[in-house]
């Protein structure tokens, strides 16, 4: 490194003197100022390879900070701030969509009671025709109970083929109206809490008390 000693010396006289002006044989050179591995600092006409991605502050004769180079950034650290960009975009194109969408607070509440209504009206459809498919099951276990393997009578007969076909599948009809159910009512939730939020921020954006 050239003149390693003198800069070292020199930056440290220029942080202890407020980086006070160098002799006009200095004028036009620069420091570069960087933090090594045990937390000393130094000044140099570069920087060392292994502190290249590192911090870096160029000072010019003067004393002064003339430039200044982040330190490199971890992938993921970079992967958050990529994260933080496409968060930002997301939600500017919310903003413009509630704002072009939308001209009253009372026009979303609208649209919201309106697609609620829908989905109560689909729960209670799913949950009336899920009794039934429940009533049916009830009727044909009882049935069932007149055949072996459930019943213990040695007389009894065997369950037919249609009688076990009929219970798998009403049993598979039961759990996929089931999962209906409970994915219109998580529906229910989510579209409830995103329809309070977009309120929230409409009057944020329209400065609405």
């Amino acid at each position: 490194m050239k003149n390693v000693a003198w800069f070292l010396c020199a930056g440290a006289l220029l942080a202890a003197a407020g980086f006070a002006a160098t002799t006009p044989a200095n004028n036009g050179h620069v420091l570069y100022k960087w933090v090594d591995s045990d937390g000393v600092t130094h000044y140099g006409d570069r920087i060392p390879p292994e502190y290249a991605s590192q911090e870096q502050h160029v000072i010019n004769s003067r004393g002064i900070e003339i430039g200044h180079l982040d330190a490199q950034k971890s992938p993921e650290q970079m992967a958050i701030e990529e994260q933080k960009k496409l968060d930002a975009q997301q939600r500017e194109i919310r903003d413009k969509n509630l704002l072009s969408a939308y001209s009253s607070v009372q026009e979303i509440e609208r649209l919201r009671d309106q697609r609620l209504t829908l989905l109560a009206d689909q729960i209670k459809v799913t949950s009336q025709f899920l009794d039934t498919l429940d009533g049916r099951m009830k009727k044909l276990r009882t049935d069932s109970m007149r055949f072996r393997p459930y019943n213990d009578d040695p007389k009894a007969p065997p369950m037919s083929d249609q009688v076990a076909e009929d219970l798998v599948r009403l049993t598979q009809d039961i759990r996929t109206q089931e999962q209906n159910l409970r994915q219109k009512r998580s529906e229910v939730s989510a579209m409830s809490i995103q329809f309070e939020s977009d309120i929230d921020r409409f009057k944020e954006l329209k400065h609405i008390q």
